[in-house]
């Protein structure tokens, strides 16, 4: 995130983009390339150590230059059309000496050695574009529209303009970012805002693009041009940072140049002052291609991606994403560790943490009922509520005549009883016939939800026929020994750590509490964490 630039990208376009297909095309090529020839070298060195014949050996060598050194050879042709000297045509021309004195073998692993650091760096170079194309997929390709007559018609989301009306059915992915103008549904914004609990929505509230509708059908007005989305942003931050290389890294490319220039040169002078003193031609190129070969900078090309490529893979076994050569090499310096909530800290699923029964109803009444009743959810919560009353060993009745509304929760029939599960103040409280004030029956529930969703969990209300017989709290679950890790890591960096998130001020603070963190901040969209990580940065440019 040190990297994050501010830069806009026009991103639902990029989807059409054929470049993305072309470099992924020579990636894999590359890669082929440089195994082929890695190939040939080794059949080339078991036929000169088993004492083949010598034309069979070269010729697998010959292979091996061929299917290895064809494309930095262009590269450098290219580059000296350009009246520059990189070191691909250094490296070629270093091969082609070492074959002009008979050390082929030499050569080949130049050339060996070169196209596996090309095709390593092809392969991180793919993985970035995977991860950008990864996040345009968030936001669907196409959008259904509908046109001054109410008549739908089906458009590019690239194309889509301020002040068009967006169609969403139940279940799809929000194509553009607006203001719902008809229709109500709980939205999955997990993808942008980190919220593992769908958010309700309905006419004059905010929508963003790549977002997941609920059960709801929608119209959604455009307010937003598509190169302006929260996806389109988070794309072009991601291309930024994905683009930053390693400070050795730019160092090295900085020094190529002198470098190249002067081997070319100590090359030259080694091979023309001893002919200038009557020395005979073997000899003098025999000593001007060895000084080359030596000096070919096959370690250069070494020093910096392949090893950094080979830490980010170590790092990956052990379950750490690393998402750029930037990142890895700084690692080493970091002053401050700033921590997403959904799915970093947390599991990104909602999971059963409390069951309050009333009186006259056990815990395993008040999941039983639940759970027969949100059996034909999809909704986060109906899910957690059915599999934690499974996961008990609870026998879950069928119900009948289900219903969900948006927003509010669902309702079914069980044994004859209807037994409703929303969240609170989402439908008037019936008196419970053993109540002793109407005040006591209406604030009970209420009172009981209130006190878990301030200690940052999500509740929702069991009722059978109306009357409230518990309390079903949820919270996205911490990781185990996370505590511990953030100590660690605080006692590395000899800084606090922070929470960053999209997700609601008390479910951000009760995670942070269990976790150990004390500076939160809460309610934050993805580029309003890209700031809040420039703010840590400050003015002495602390690594975060």
């Amino acid at each position: 995130m040190a990297s994050i630039g501010t830069t806009t990208a026009a991103a639902p376009t990029a989807r059409r983009n054929p470049g993305f297909t072309r470099t992924r095309l020579l990636d894999v090529a590359e890669v082929r390339w440089a195994l082929a020839a890695t190939a040939f070298f080794l059949l080339g060195l078991t036929a000169q150590l088993v004492g083949a014949p010598v034309w069979l050996f070269w010729a697998l060598y010959l292979a091996c230059y061929v299917t290895g050194g064809w494309e930095p050879a262009l590269e450098g042709l290219r580059a000296l059309r350009e009246k520059t000297l990189d070191v691909d045509l250094l490296m070629i021309v270093a091969a082609l000496g070492a074959a002009a004195i008979g050390q082929i073998f030499d050569g080949a692993l130049l050339i060996v050695i070169f196209a596996t650091s090309g095709a390593l760096e092809a392969v991180l170079t793919r993985r970035t574009a995977d991860s950008i194309r990864s996040l345009l997929d968030l936001a669907p390709e196409t959008a259904v529209i509908l046109d001054a007559a109410g008549v739908e018609a089906r458009v590019d989301a690239a194309d889509l303009r301020c002040g068009d009306i967006v169609v969403v059915r139940p279940g799809e992915r929000i194509s553009g970012e607006g203001a719902i103008v008809d229709g109500s549904s709980d939205i999955d914004q997990s993808s942008i805002t980190g919220e593992a609990i769908p958010v309700f929505k309905s006419v004059g509230n905010d929508v963003f693009a790549g977002t997941i509708n609920g059960t709801g059908a929608l119209r959604v007005r455009i307010d937003v041009d598509p190169s302006e989305t929260v996806i389109a942003r988070i794309v072009a931050m991601v291309e930024h940072a994905s683009a930053t290389k390693a400070k050795k890294q730019l160092f090295i490319e900085k020094v190529e140049q002198y470098y190249s220039k002067t081997v070319v040169v100590s090359t030259a002078a080694i091979f023309a002052i001893p002919m200038l003193l009557g020395s005979e031609l073997q000899p003098a190129l025999l000593r001007a291609m060895t000084f080359m070969i030596v000096a070919s900078p096959c370690a250069v090309v070494l020093a910096t991606m392949p090893p950094l490529l080979a830490a980010m893979a170590t790092a990956g076994r052990h379950g750490v994403l690393v998402k750029s050569a930037v990142v890895m090499e700084q690692l080493r310096t970091i002053e401050v560790v700033a921590f997403d909530k959904t799915g970093t800290l947390t599991e990104g699923t909602p999971q059963v943490e409390r069951v309050d029964a009333f009186t006259g109803f056990s815990e395993n009444d008040v999941l039983t009922l639940a759970a027969a009743a949100e059996m034909g959810s999809e909704h986060p919560i109906g899910t957690a509520i059915v599999d934690y009353s499974r996961s008990r060993g609870l026998q879950v009745p069928t119900a009948t005549a289900f219903e969900s509304t948006p927003g509010v929760g669902v309702r079914a029939t069980v044994d004859g009883d209807v037994v409703t599960v929303s969240k609170p103040e989402a439908e008037p409280k019936a008196l419970p016939s053993e109540c002793l004030s109407r005040a006591e029956c209406e604030t009970s529930a209420e009172r009981t939800a209130a006190e878990r969703e301030s200690g940052g969990m999500t509740a929702v209300i069991v009722r059978v026929g109306g009357e409230a017989i518990g309390v079903i709290a949820l919270a996205d679950t911490v990781r185990s020994n996370l505590a511990a890790t953030i100590r660690e890591l605080e006692r590395v960096t000899g800084s606090s750590a922070v929470l960053l998130t999209g997700d609601n001020p008390r479910a951000a603070h009760a995670v942070a509490e269990r976790v150990g963190i004390v500076d939160v901040r809460a309610g934050l969209l993805p580029e309003d964490k890209a700031e809040a990580v420039r703010e840590l940065q400050g003015d002495d440019g602390r690594r975060v």
